[in-house]
């Protein structure tokens, strides 16, 4: 059992669009990632997935509307939902989702990475 640096974590790495796990809980995973610029259309068959602002503005496009998350706030995006992530600036963003999601759905992209890093 160890607390969690946030502030710290996020310095460790700086790339985007690449979660690092800091947490396991009941099946769960917390993950921090930096996004900038647009991520691609994707959907979780089976999961729903949490994110959670740490630093920026996300815009998370849905094909029927867009939802703009501001620091301090977080939605939850339902399992089966297509929807693209949109980073204008860089974003700190804590993902909150079961470990058994893929990181880009069934797409396969240069973004894909299945087999991210611990913390």
């Amino acid at each position: 059992m160890e607390k969690v640096n946030v502030a710290e974590k996020f310095k460790m790495f700086s790339d985007h669009w690449n979660p690092r796990i800091v947490g396991e809980l009941n099946g769960q995973q917390v993950k921090f990632a930096k996004l900038k610029g647009e991520f691609i259309w994707h959907a979780h068959e089976n999961e729903d997935e949490m994110f959670y602002i740490i630093k920026g503005m996300l815009k998370i496009e849905f094909r029927d509307k867009m939802v703009e998350l501001n620091e301090n706030e977080f939605f939850i995006v339902p399992r089966g939902v297509e929807h693209k992530p949109i980073a204008e600036e860089e974003v700190h963003v804590m993902l909150f989702e079961p470990a058994s999601t893929e990181h880009t759905g069934k797409e396969e992209h240069e973004f894909t990475n299945n087999n991210q890093e611990h913390i």
